[in-house]
């Protein structure tokens, strides 16, 4: 089985991710996507941690603008349409092709048995988490998470704009 391709993190990158996300990044091991200034936006993460606790969710969306996106959405009751979205067969095919996708790229990483199945996001059969769902979107590239496409298309957040908080962070993740 291969392993997605992204870049492995520096200790930059964690340093942005862990300001980011407002605690210690843990158990990350790879960029899977960035802001168009270079920031970390979605990082992908060990199936299991260092203290060995099971983290079935592989692509995890850090960027405090793409997560307050995907949460207003979430308060705006988006959730059901993106649901009802799947009574469409092709889509719902989709999304099971997704939800494979995301389970192959996270098995490169480790067999957890715990999470066995269970990839992030309620992928194949329920949308659950957009966070989730946008992470995996913004990691496998458009056209692969058709729930997830959806998500960042009806959001205010741009992955080609860049909205970092703090001015310096850009650099440091170069």
């Amino acid at each position: 089985m291969t392993t997605p391709p992204f870049d492995p993190p520096s200790e930059a990158d964690i340093a942005v991710v862990s300001a980011q996300l407002g605690r210690t990044a843990r158990g990350v091991v790879g960029i899977a996507a960035r802001c168009a200034c270079g920031n970390p936006t979605v990082v992908a993460t060990a199936p299991r941690l260092a203290d060995g606790t099971p983290f079935p969710t592989f692509y995890y969306l850090t960027h405090p603008a793409a997560t307050a996106a995907m949460s207003t959405l979430e308060a705006e009751q988006v959730m059901p349409e993106l649901a009802a979205l799947l009574d469409d067969e092709t889509t719902a095919a989709a999304y099971l092709r997704a939800h494979e996708a995301y389970l192959a790229d996270r098995a490169g990483f480790g067999d957890v048995p715990e999470i066995a199945g269970i990839s992030a996001g309620g992928m194949p059969t329920r949308v659950k988490c957009l966070h989730a769902l946008a992470g995996h979107a913004l990691a496998a590239g458009a056209g692969v998470n058709p729930i997830g496409d959806e998500a960042l298309r009806r959001s205010r957040w741009s992955p080609g704009r860049c909205e970092c908080l703090e001015p310096g962070a850009a650099s440091a993740a170069r």
